[in-house]
């Protein structure tokens, strides 16, 4: 039986943590059927070490994982994307970048743990927070019977997954 691989992209400011968090979760947990990428709109040129740790220690891969620009996605050579989900937060004053073209796409903030201040423990948390919310909000959209679904009702879908209280 064939099926169709869908291309995803997470865009987030720095393309550092949250975009990368993402990509690494839908390329481990999409088994093949989902090929996921990240960028920024003012990417940081380098993935947060604590975003590294993290995934690395819940057994995600991160040895393809870079910060780069979503400029790079809009190539004429790029991967067409099916899904552009956005994932800064925007009440922390960012500015999401605009995806062009006809992918699929919803806003799926969640706070910037690169931001969080205080004590190791607290910034650690802050990490952790966003991977959880990630882990948990792309674990729904596999869930979702895109077979079953037309394109309203799957743009609707994708929104509620980006409003549910975490």
């Amino acid at each position: 039986m064939s099926y169709r691989v869908f291309n995803v992209l997470f865009i987030c400011t720095a393309n550092s943590a949250r975009s990368i968090m993402a990509e690494a979760i839908l390329n481990q947990l999409g088994a093949g059927r989902y090929r996921a990428y990240s960028a920024g709109s003012q990417p940081a040129g380098r993935v947060n070490p604590y975003a590294v740790e993290l995934l690395q220690r819940n057994r995600f891969r991160t040895d393809s994982l870079r910060s780069k620009n979503w400029e790079e996605f809009a190539q004429p050579d790029a991967p067409a994307m099916d899904f552009v989900l956005t994932v800064c937060d925007n009440a922390a004053g960012e500015v999401c970048p605009v995806w062009p073209g006809q992918p699929m796409s919803a806003h799926w903030g969640v706070p910037d743990p690169a931001a969080a201040q205080g004590t190791e423990e607290e910034k650690q948390r802050a990490f952790s927070d966003a991977f959880i919310t990630l882990n948990r909000r792309i674990t729904i959209f596999l869930a979702l019977p895109f077979d079953k679904l037309d394109k309203l009702s799957l743009q609707s879908e994708l929104h509620r997954i980006g409003t549910e209280k975490d």
